[in-house]
């Protein structure tokens, strides 16, 4: 049987940013060489990033995807490294966009691969699925492809496919089994969802059995807006056997030699809702220099520590792809802006994250020292700025009172921290947890003024569990826990009048997100709420707070995904609706 040195390269691309992809796609290549690799694959679009979204529609886009795409075949060949196939994600057209009574139904925008080798463009596949549900909106952008293409190198017959095609039974799997391939590689830019590696590993197992081949899955990993790529690449053997697991969160290249069948003359033209279309590359190579390579099989994470890592990974990447260099945010001395501080900090480095304490007449002393307890634990740039005068310049000029009082003070904050922001160059952390961002349990301009919330997406449950998981995370390792403790136990409270507690607004937290999680990530309506044992009148009290605070939504900053259902790109219902459940 012949062996392939298969090198996985996963890799963080930037949406738009060509040349640097294209650079990017050059080093891990070399690297791959250096590896003895007899073939190297790139992730989904990883040349010009994914999702695009309406890039898509510039015809300047395309063409320039296209044209970085023939010099990066060319340069790979100036750069000794044109032996080596290489397969990459890239944007591709046989058409114009698809807007107006005069496009082409079967013609348009392509989310593509291509193998490149000897400075040439060899051959090109085009994705079959499409998706268009949650996060993905291809139907939108581009055109289905019905052509596989099996390519053949060191004598093993690859058929070669893109994410989506991977999660759909039939379609190219079962096609490449018909063709009777040795090797099925699947290129691909697939989001992070809590526990979503046990729902790949599961798929990809069927697949190959579908196929009868070996996989080899390439996933993109960084972050991208609100999305996270959490890689997690893998090869399964036929028979459902994990041959090797990357790391998550890590960009790397990771090589496992794989012996599979060689390719024998296959069928070709129409196979089921697909055409098969064949070509050689190269019949023999020679067998992989050097010890067998097997990169092993990474550990499973915790729940926790998936989600610390993809919310980490989620805030490096928005800062450094948009060109910020540091952050700030208000520090109460509360669990959420702690966790916030704490996943900035591990992000950034505490050197580029600012904490401000903005105490009023009413907060509790507690509160402050629990603040510069946690910037003297992790070593952030901590300030205080007491709100009170500036407060009381407001109420001499207004007549507030009630609510009214308590959203000045969070709005005067909200301006504190984004003068700051102008000032200094900072990016502003919000730090409102999904359950008050479901219930709209927060201050428009105030405590929800900012560029991004790392934990946007994180009910408040889960907001307890990751900051006790980071504490014994940093136990583990010698380290001073970052979060104090009194953050995590004292009861929740946005202290904006006397003796207040979340509780005086919300149900308890554990029975809030119990009702979130099935009315706002499962859609349930009242009556499964109801049956399900939840009390009637909190399930129709809840329903009323989500449904109302739609507008904040709207408005709320942008935070990485790690739920099934996120607000935003996932859940999108509109402002004006006067729809209410009832039972």
């Amino acid at each position: 049987m012949p062996t392939l040195r298969l090198a996985l390269a996963q890799v963080d691309p930037t949406v738009g940013d060509l040349p640097g992809n294209a650079a990017l796609i050059r080093r891990w290549t070399a690297q791959a060489a250096e590896a003895g690799a007899s073939l190297v694959l790139f992730p989904e679009m990883a040349l010009t990033g994914y999702p695009p979204e309406d890039l898509v529609f510039r015809e300047s886009f395309v063409a320039a995807s296209r044209r970085t795409l023939r010099q990066l075949a060319e340069t790979l060949q100036r750069d000794g490294l044109g032996d080596l196939p290489v397969i990459v994600g890239y944007l591709d057209a046989d058409g114009p966009a698809r807007i107006g009574a005069d496009a082409a139904p079967d013609r348009g925008p392509r989310n593509a691969l291509a193998l490149l080798h000897q400075g040439d463009i060899v051959t090109t596949y085009f994705k079959h699925h499409l998706p268009n549900y949650g996060v993905f909106d291809e139907a939108r952008y581009f055109v289905p492809g019905d052509v596989l293409r099996v390519v053949r190198i060191g004598g093993v017959d690859v058929a070669m496919t893109i994410c989506e095609d991977m999660w759909q039974s039939g379609g190219p799997l079962a096609v490449a089994g018909q063709a009777g391939v040795g090797l099925v590689v699947s290129i691909n830019a697939s989001p992070y969802e809590l526990n979503k590696d046990d729902t790949r590993l599961a798929l990809v197992r069927r697949r190959a059995a579908e196929a009868g081949a070996t996989i080899a899955y390439v996933n993109t990993v960084g972050g991208q807006d609100e999305l996270v790529f959490d890689g997690d690449s893998m090869v399964v053997a036929p028979d459902g056997t994990l041959l090797a697991r990357a790391p998550r969160f890590r960009e790397l290249l990771f090589t496992v030699d794989v012996d599979l069948p060689a390719g024998t003359p296959g069928p070709e033209g129409d196979l089921g809702e697909m055409r098969v279309e064949r070509l050689h590359l190269s019949e023999e190579l020679p067998p992989p220099p050097g010890p067998r390579a097997a990169p092993g099989i990474a550990e499973p994470l915790s729940d926790e520590a998936e989600v610390w890592n993809a919310l980490v990974t989620g805030l490096a990447d928005y800062v450094r792809k948009n060109g910020f260099r540091s952050v700030v945010l208000g520090l109460s001395g509360g669990i959420d802006s702690s966790v916030v501080a704490a996943i900035a900090c591990d992000a950034l480095g505490p050197q580029a994250v600012t904490g401000v304490s903005m105490p009023s007449k009413i907060s509790s002393q507690h509160s402050k020292d629990d603040a510069a307890e946690l910037a003297k634990r992790t070593g952030l740039d901590f300030r205080v700025e007491p709100i009170a005068p500036m407060v009381d310049a407001f109420l001499a000029n207004l007549s507030l009172s009630g609510v009214a009082v308590e959203n000045l003070q969070a709005r005067v904050r909200g301006v504190i921290l984004m003068a700051l922001s102008n000032q200094e160059g900072h990016l502003v952390l919000t730090t409102g947890n999904k359950s008050e961002l479901a219930v709209g349990y927060s201050t428009l301009y105030g405590d929800s003024v900012g560029g991004f919330n790392p934990i946007k997406d994180v009910p408040k449950t889960m907001v307890w569990r990751l900051a006790r998981w980071r504490n014994a995370y940093a136990l583990e390792r010698g380290e001073t826990p970052p979060i104090p403790e009194n953050c995590i136990t004292k009861p929740p409270s946005a202290e904006l009048r006397p003796g207040q507690l979340d509780t005086d607004s919300l149900p308890d937290y554990h029975q809030l997100d119990a009702v979130l999680a099935e009315y706002v990530d499962s859609d349930a309506g009242l009556e499964e709420l109801i049956a399900a044992g939840h009390d009637p009148q909190e399930v129709s009290r809840v329903a009323r707070m989500v449904d109302a605070a739609e507008y904040k939504r709207r408005q709320a900053a942008p935070g990485p995904k790690i739920s099934f259902k996120a607000f935003g790109r996932d859940r999108r219902l509109p402002i004006t609706n006067r729809f209410r459940e009832t039972v």
